[in-house]
């Protein structure tokens, strides 16, 4: 009876393996929540060249924005697992969005399979030369003194920026008010001109400035150092102990049940992928520190800055709109 169940059980999944195994058949299609010329779409259009010769079938970008980056990620969350459509996603909104938005259509964890990161993005605290601060100590002394009276700007609401912010006040014991912006470019015009005197932003948005002297950067929020700002130290490092933000990672997707199979080839083309020097020179020119872990190490790293980002947003009282 035992071997039977085993042969019925293998039967099962013949229409499954046989697919799997002759993966990709036909083009690949990977969606991009968000508009032409953004971060994710920056990645997925010379990742998807690459990943088009390493597979031999071609390889569409498809940008869906909208929706807080969810219209996009829905088309894939609820796409048939078999490879042939793809998610291009930045965390956050991959894995906020669902404390800023009701009725979410989809789970972040439960609708989706990761299947590899590809690079990450530092986030710089920096403030205006106006500012009597030279470090990250001396602008929690500064914003102590000050109760509520400075700001920090970021790309926007659920940012990891902006979660950033709100985690620096609750651990520092400070009250730094959020200004959101519809972008990183419209938030540092406004720090550069001393409107708001603190920004939390993308490294690759604010290292110029700081080179020449219109910008301090003071702390790096991830608990590491940047490669492109060895000299800055991390939050932890500069006077907060233990402090440190989740990632702010891109990576590859595909919906829930994707077969082991389909994620390993997928996993290995875009390892294979970030080994051109034609996609590091772009990524990295864009600000990206390239990555090449597991697929199961990004899947952890998926569920512990979802849980983070949790904890960050209900400690803030946040709910959903």
């Amino acid at each position: 009876m035992t071997m039977i169940r085993v042969l019925l059980g293998a039967l099962l999944l013949l229409p499954f393996a046989a697919p799997a195994q002759n993966y990709p058949s036909k083009s690949i299609r990977i969606v991009v929540p968000f508009a032409a010329g953004g971060a994710a779409d920056t990645v997925a259009r010379p990742v998807g060249i690459q990943l088009a010769e390493l597979l031999g079938q071609p390889v569409v970008v498809e940008n869906r924005g909208g929706g807080g980056a969810t219209i996009g990620a829905d088309i894939v969350a609820k796409a048939a697992p078999d490879g042939y459509t793809l998610l291009m996603a930045v965390s956050p909104p991959q894995t906020t969005a669902s404390f800023f938005i009701k009725n979410m259509p989809y789970d972040a964890i439960k609708d989706f399979t990761p299947i590899s990161v590809i690079g990450t993005l530092s986030q710089a605290i920096v403030v205006h030369p106006s500012v009597p601060a030279r470090n990250l100590k001396e602008l929690i002394d500064h914003a102590k003194r000050n109760p509520g009276k400075l700001s920090f700007a970021t790309a926007g609401i659920g940012t990891a920026q902006h979660l950033g912010g709100l985690h620096l006040n609750k651990v520092a014991g400070i009250d730094l008010q959020h200004v959101s912006y519809k972008g990183g470019g419209q938030a540092i015009v406004d720090v550069l001109g001393g409107q708001v005197p603190i920004g939390i932003l993308t490294l690759s948005n604010v290292t110029d400035h700081a080179r020449a002297g219109k910008l301090r950067m003071i702390a790096m929020m991830e608990g590491q150092r940047a490669k492109g700002a060895p000299d800055v130290p991390t939050v932890a490092e500069a006077g907060v102990p233990g402090f440190a933000m989740p990632d702010t990672w891109i990576g590859l997707f595909g919906p829930a049940n994707l077969p082991t199979p389909i994620v390993n080839r997928l996993h290995g083309a875009v390892a294979k992928a970030l080994e051109s020097a034609d996609v590091r020179t772009r990524l990295e020119s864009a600000g990206f520190e390239l990555r090449n872990t597991s697929q199961q190490a990004f899947a952890e790293a998926v569920r512990s800055s979802y849980s983070m980002y949790q904890q960050i947003v209900s400690g803030a009282g946040i709910k959903p709109e």
